[in-house]
C-alpha cells in the first residue's frame, strides 16, 4: 500500500534517518527491517536484493528495499564487510500498547537500539573465529599520541601512547577494524570516523573508567599518561552512543609501554608478511604457515604474538619453557590438543551476554568451558615438572565451581540459540515452571482428545485441529464436509473459508487453547526471568570467566608452536641480550611450507642457510643473481628473529638470537598512487626511517636500495646507506645488492663482510643452488635469468653485444665506481663538509663589511664563491 512522505510513518523514518547519519538506517517494519532512499540504493547494489517503490517523496516514488529479521545477520555481515556503517531501529512498544497509547491508528513507536559498526561487533556470525576484531581510539594531547584499543568481543583494552611518528606503527600493530578519531584532527588516520573532540578529554576518560570499573583510583590498574586517558575517553563515548547507553564487556585497561615488545612499522609487517600475504588473505602468511592452535581464542592470542614480539628477556623463556615442555611430552601435547579443541570460545560467549546479546547457547557455552578448563587444571595438577608459566596459569583454570553447578542445574544439556521459545531452563530447577509446562502439556493432550472426539460425532475422518499465528487453534475439515458443521445447532462456529477446506471454532477447544496459551506465556515469563538471573551471575563473575579464557588461550598457543615445532623439526632457540645471531640451517617457513605442499609434483626441498653476526661482523653485504635466493634469505633471519621473540620455536637446526628492540624490512616495494609516491620514493621512505630509527640492538634487511633510480645516483645512494648503517646506526644488517662496486666498502669498512648466493651456469643453463657462499659474487648472471624467464632470443643476444662495450668501456675508464678508493668514510666526510663550512664561515665573520669598497667587497664575494664550489 503507497504510503506519502507525509504520513506519521516517514515522518517518524526521516526522524532517525537524522540521527542515524551517515550510517544505513534498518528500520523494523514487522517481520522485515526496510531501508528507503539513498540507504536502499546502496544496500540493494551491495547485497544484490530487489530494490522496489513505496509511496512518494517530493513528488517522485520513494525507493525502498528490506531483509527478513529472521535472515538480518548474514545481510550485516556483508554490508559490514563491504565498509557500512548501520543502524537499528526496533519497534520499543507492541502493536497492543501503541493502541492503549494513541487508540486504533496510532504508530508503534520505534528508536535506534544500537549502532552495527566494523569494530563493535559481538554476534558470532558476524565475526572471525580466529582474528581479534580491534577498535582503537587515537588523540594528540600536547604532542603526545594516545591510543585506546579494545576488543568488545571478549572485553581486552590497553592504553599506550607514542611520538606522533610512530602512530603508523601502532595502528599496524593493532591492525584495527575501525579507528576513531577527533574531529578536525589534521594528523588523523585517513580512515578514521571523525567523533565530536569533547568526547577526547582526560578527565571525563579517567572518570567513566573509573565509574565503568567502581574504583576510585586507576593506580591498580598502572600508570595512565594524559594521552592514554583522553584516548580512553573517545574511546568510551563512542561505545556509548553506539551501543545506545549500553556498555559491552570491557575489562580493566592494561598500559603498555612501547618498549615492552619489538617495534615493526606498517612496512616491515608487510614485507615479512606477518599476518596477511602481499596478495592480500591469510593464505602464504606467516601465521598461516605456524598456526595449529585448535581454538579460536588461541589462533586470536596467537596473531597477537607474532604482532607485538616480546623484548623481555625472562618473559620470552617463560613462554619458551612451556612451549618446549610441551614439546618434549607429545602424549601430553595431543590429550591436551583434544580437549581443547572441543572447548566453546567462552570469552566472546561472555562478551554477548554482558552486552546483552546472549543467549541461552552462550550461558551453556560458559558452563561447558569453565568445566573443561577444571578439568584441564586437574589433570595438569598431576604434573610435578611444570614449568612457571603453567604454574602461574593454573589458577585461572579454576574457581568456578559454584557457577558451573549453577548452570548445570539451571540449563538443559544443549540450549538454544533464541529465547523466544523457551524451553532452556531444565526440569526439576525450578517446580513452578513445571507445573506450567505439565499444564500445558495436559491440554495439549486434551486437544488431541478432542480432536479424536469431533471425529467420532461429526463422522468427518479427514477433521483436524491445526494451530496458526493467526486463528490460534481451529478445526479444519474438507470443503465438500463443511455443511454438516456450518447448522446453528452443531456447536460450530465457522471462521475461515479456504480453497479446498473450511475453518471451525468451538467453545471446548477455545478453553483449552487459553488454558495453553496461559499457561505457555506464564511458562515464557518465567523462563526470562530465570535467563536474566543467570545472565547476571556470568556478569558478575565476567573479569574472572575473561581470565579463564585468557589461560586457555595461552595454553593452546603453546601447544600449538610445540605441535608445529615438532612437526618441522624446529629448534628452541637460545634468547640472549646481547648484539649478535646465530643460526644454522635457517629456513624460511613460508617457503619451506610450499614447497612441501608441492613436493610431490616434483619440487625441490628448501636449501637451508647459515647466518652469523657480531659485533665485529655485523653487516653483511650478499651479492648473486635475480631468483638466486637473496631475498628469502633476508626475509627468513627476519622470521626467526621474530618467532623467537614472540616465544616460540623457530625453522633451523640452532639458533641463538640476541634481543631486537627494533625490526626493519625494505624488502620489495611498489608504488603508493593514493599518496602520490612511485616505487623509489616509497623506497627512500622506508630507508629514511629505518636511518633515522635503528639502534645497535636493531636487526635491519635492506634488499636493493638505489635499484629504482638512474645508475650513478643509486650506486651512490647504496653506498651512502651502507656506510650510514655500518657508521652511525651500527645495527645488525642483511645487505642485498647487485651492486659489485660496493664489494670495495669491505676495505674500509670493518664489520662488513661479503656473501653471495651461488649459481652456476652449465652448457648454457643458469643453475642456481640457493646456498650462501662467503665472498662477492663472481658475476651477475643477469643475461641468464633473462633467457631462463623466457626472453627471446635475440633480444638477450642483443644484450650480450651491448654488454660487452659496456665491460670495455668499464675497464678503460674505470668503471662506476672509479675514484670511490679515494673517499673518506660516511662519518669522515660528514666532519669534512662541516670542516669546509666552518672556514667558509670564519671568513665571512672576519670581514669588515663597512671598511670595504663596492669594488673590494665584489672581488671578495667571488673569492668566497670560488672557495665554496671549486667546480
Amino acid at each position: 500500500m503507497d504510503a506519502p512522505a507525509t504520513t506519521p510513518m516517514m515522518t517518524q523514518y526521516l526522524a532517525l534517518k537524522r540521527e542515524a547519519g551517515e550510517c544505513l538506517l534498518f528500520y523494523r517494519m514487522g517481520d522485515f527491517f526496510e531501508l528507503f532512499f539513498d540507504d536502499a540504493r546502496e544496500a540493494a547494489r551491495i547485497l544484490d536484493i530487489a530494490l522496489t517503490t513505496r509511496g512518494e517523496h517530493g513528488g517522485a516514488p520513494i525507493p525502498m528495499c528490506g531483509v527478513p529479521v529472521h535472515a538480518a545477520e548474514s545481510y550485516l555481515a556483508r554490508l559490514i564487510r563491504a565498509g557500512c556503517r548501520l543502524a537499528i531501529a526496533e519497534q520499543v512498544e507492541t502493536p497492543e500498547a501503541a493502541k492503549r497509547r494513541g487508540g486504533s491508528k496510532a504508530l508503534v513507536a520505534r528508536d535506534i537500539v544500537r549502532f552495527v559498526t566494523a569494530g563493535t561487533l559481538t554476534e558470532e556470525a558476524l565475526l572471525e573465529p580466529r582474528r581479534a576484531n580491534v577498535l582503537a581510539a587515537v588523540c594528540e594531547v600536547r604532542g603526545a599520541i594516545g591510543i585506546a584499543a579494545c576488543d568488545i568481543s571478549t572485553g581486552r583494552m590497553e592504553l599506550e601512547d607514542c611520538a606522533p611518528e610512530m602512530l603508523g606503527a601502532a595502528l599496524a600493530r593493532l591492525g584495527p577494524t575501525e579507528v576513531v578519531a577527533p574531529e578536525g584532527w589534521e594528523q588523523a588516520p585517513d580512515d578514521a570516523i571523525a567523533r565530536p573532540a569533547a568526547g577526547f578529554a582526560s578527565d571525563a576518560g579517567e572518570a567513566k573508567l573509573k565509574d565503568l570499573h567502581g574504583v576510585a583510583t586507576l593506580d591498580g590498574f598502572g600508570q595512565f599518561g594524559r594521552a592514554m586517558l583522553a584516548a580512553a575517553g573517545g574511546l568510551l563515548a563512542y561505545l556509548d552512543h553506539v551501543g545506545r547507553g549500553r556498555m559491552p564487556l570491557l575489562l580493566p585497561p592494561v598500559a603498555r609501554a612501547p618498549a615492552q615488545t619489538m617495534a615493526m612499522d606498517e612496512a616491515t609487517r608487510a614485507s615479512l608478511e606477518v599476518l596477511a600475504a602481499s596478495q592480500g588473505g591469510r593464505k602464504g602468511s606467516l601465521i598461516d604457515a605456524i598456526d595449529r592452535c585448535v581454538t579460536g581464542a588461541g589462533a586470536r592470542a596467537l596473531a597477537e604474538d607474532l604482532s607485538a614480539p616480546l623484548t623481555d628477556l625472562a618473559a620470552i623463556q617463560a613462554r619458551l619453557a612451556l612451549v618446549s615442555w610441551l614439546h618434549d611430552d607429545p602424549l601430553l601435547r595431543g590429550d591436551l590438543r583434544t580437549v581443547l579443541r572441543a572447548l566453546p570460545d567462552i570469552g566472546r560467549a561472555l562478551g554477548r551476554v554482558v552486552a546483552g546479546r546472549g543467549s541461552p547457547r552462550d550461558l551453556g557455552q560458559i558452563r561447558d568451558g569453565l568445566a573443561e578448563a577444571r578439568r584441564v587444571r586437574d589433570h595438569l595438577a598431576q604434573r610435578e615438572d611444570r614449568p612457571a608459566l603453567l604454574d602461574a596459569l593454573m589458577p585461572a583454570l579454576g574457581g568456578h565451581g559454584a557457577l558451573t553447578d549453577l548452570y548445570t542445574r539451571a540449563l538443559v544439556p544443549s540450549p538454544p540459540t533464541t529465547r523466544d521459545q523457551g524451553g532452556y531452563i531444565a526440569e526439576g530447577y525450578d517446580a513452578a515452571l513445571d507445573a506450567l509446562r505439565q499444564t500445558s502439556g495436559h491440554a495439549r493432550r486434551a486437544i488431541a482428545a478432542l480432536e479424536a472426539k469431533y471425529r467420532a460425532e461429526t463422522g468427518i475422518a479427514a477433521l483436524k485441529i491445526r494451530h496458526n499465528g493467526v486463528l490460534g487453534y481451529f478445526v479444519e475439515v474438507p470443503a465438500r464436509a463443511a455443511d454438516a458443521l456450518m447448522a446453528p445447532e452443531s456447536g460450530f462456529t465457522h471462521r475461515q473459508t479456504m480453497a479446498g477446506a473450511v475453518r471451525f471454532n468451538a467453545l471446548a477447544l477455545h478453553e483449552e487453547a487459553s488454558r495453553i496459551a496461559e499457561s505457555g506465556g506464564h511458562a515464557l515469563a518465567a523462563e526470562e526471568a530465570h535467563f536474566e538471573e543467570l545472565v547476571a551471575h556470568a556478569v558478575a563473575a565476567r573479569e574472572a570467566i575473561a581470565l579463564t579464557a585468557t589461560a586457555l588461550a595461552r595454553i593452546d598457543v603453546a601447544a600449538g608452536q610445540a605441535e608445529r615445532a615438532a612437526e618441522g623439526r624446529w629448534a628452541l632457540p637460545h634468547v640472549v641480550d646481547a648484539p649478535c645471531l646465530a643460526i644454522t640451517g635457517g629456513r624460511h617457513p613460508v617457503v619451506e611450507a610450499a614447497l612441501a605442499e608441492t613436493r610431490g609434483g616434483g619440487a625441490q626441498r628448501f636449501v637451508a642457510n647459515d647466518c652469523t653476526l657480531s659485533p665485529e661482523d655485523r653487516l653483511w653485504l650478499i651479492g648473486g643473481p635475480n631468483m638466486g635466493g637473496k631475498s628469502t634469505f633476508l626475509r627468513q633471519n627476519a622470521l626467526i628473529v621474530l618467532l623467537a621473540q614472540a616465544g616460540g620455536f623457530v625453522p633451523a637446526d640452532s639458533a641463538t638470537v640476541g634481543l631486537v628492540d627494533r625490526l626493519f624490512s625494505r624488502v620489495g616495494a611498489s608504488d603508493n598512487l593514493a599518496r602520490g609516491r612511485s616505487t623509489f620514493m616509497v623506497e627512500m621512505v622506508e630507508t629514511a626511517a629505518i636511518l633515522a630509527q635503528a639502534t645497535e640492538r636493531s636487526f635491519v634487511i635492506l634488499d636493493e636500495v638505489g635499484r629504482g633510480t638512474s645508475t650513478y645516483d643509486g650506486l651512490a645512494l647504496a653506498w651512502a646507506v651502507v656506510e650510514a648503517v655500518h657508521e652511525t646506526n651500527r645495527c645488525r644488517c642483511l645487505f642485498a645488492t647487485h651492486y659489485h662496486e660496493l664489494t670495495r666498502l669491505a676495505e674500509t669498512c670493518d664489520a662488513l663482510s661479503l656473501h653471495h648466493v651461488r649459481a652456476r651456469e652449465w652448457k648454457g643453463d643458469l643453475v642456481l643452488l640457493h646456498e650462501l657462499a662467503e665472498g662477492p659474487a663472481d658475476k651477475s648472471y643477469g643475461l641468464a635469468v633473462a633467457r631462463l624467464a623466457g626472453v627471446p632470443p635475440a633480444v638477450v643476444k642483443r644484450a650480450r653485444a651491448v654488454l660487452d662495450k659496456l665491460e670495455k668501456g668499464r675497464a678503460a675508464t674505470g668503471g662506476l665506481a672509479a675514484g670511490l678508493d679515494d673517499l673518506p668514510l660516511f662519518a669522515a666526510a660528514a666532519a669534512a663538509e662541516e670542516e669546509q663550512c666552518d672556514e667558509l664561515r670564519e671568513r665571512l665573520k672576519a670581514l669588515d663589511v663597512d671598511a670595504l669598497s663596492p669594488r673590494e667587497a665584489l672581488d671578495e664575494l667571488y673569492r668566497l664563491k670560488r672557495e665554496a664550489d671549486p667546480g
